[in-house]
């Protein structure tokens, strides 16, 4: 399929990869695991099973593809306890943060994005790092925050050059692998230069 070059065009061809996301997902994921991906969400949302719902649930922000592969990186690394707790136990501060909340973010958010980037270059879709912090006082998206930036370069080439990817992680990337054709795991695709 040929990518179009409008908005709607690439929406559609965005809307195809997100029905096959949610198929790979629920294939190698939902019986084993109890957890299904949920696309529409006002915000991203984890919820784990519990006496309300029988079944673990990943929200992913509206029906964008990024936010899809961001929640199914943050689920496929959270461990067994993390997963028993709402959005895995992390804390979340909006837009504004202070530098020192800022770091911890971004902290929090290297192997995530290593491994959204990684899903993201399976399925064939560009993938722009997120500082998420647009309103901050010195650490935001646009900031260039080099350092961040160099930690995420550097975690996903280290998955691609050993066996130390979580292992529901890698499961994920090779189904993507496998139904795309793209070997995700060399270190060529993840370059600074690469980073939006």
């Amino acid at each position: 399929m040929s990518i179009i070059g409008n908005s709607k065009g690439l929406f559609i061809i965005d809307s195809i990869k997100l029905a096959v996301i949610n198929e790979i997902f629920a294939a190698e994921f939902s019986e084993a695991f109890g957890t299904e991906l949920i696309g529409g969400a006002e915000e991203p949302l984890y919820l784990p099973a519990g006496p309300n719902s029988p079944v673990a649930k990943i929200f992913y922000r509206q029906d964008f593809l990024a936010s899809a592969l961001h929640e199914v990186a943050h689920w496929c690394i959270a461990g067994k306890a993390r997963r028993a707790i709402e959005d895995f136990g992390y804390w979340y501060h909006p837009d504004g943060r202070t530098v020192a909340q800022q770091n911890k973010f971004e902290l929090a958010e290297v192997t995530p994005q290593a491994l959204e980037w990684m899903f993201s270059v399976a399925c064939r879709k560009s993938f722009q790092i997120s500082a998420d912090n647009l309103t901050g006082d010195g650490e935001g998206e646009g900031d260039n925050d080099i350092e961040f930036r160099l930690a995420v370069v550097d975690q996903a080439q280290q998955w691609c050059l050993s066996d130390k990817i979580p292992v529901r992680g890698s499961q994920f990337l090779n189904a993507l692998m496998e139904y795309y054709e793209v070997d995700a795991r060399c270190t060529k695709h993840y370059q600074l230069k690469h980073l939006a």
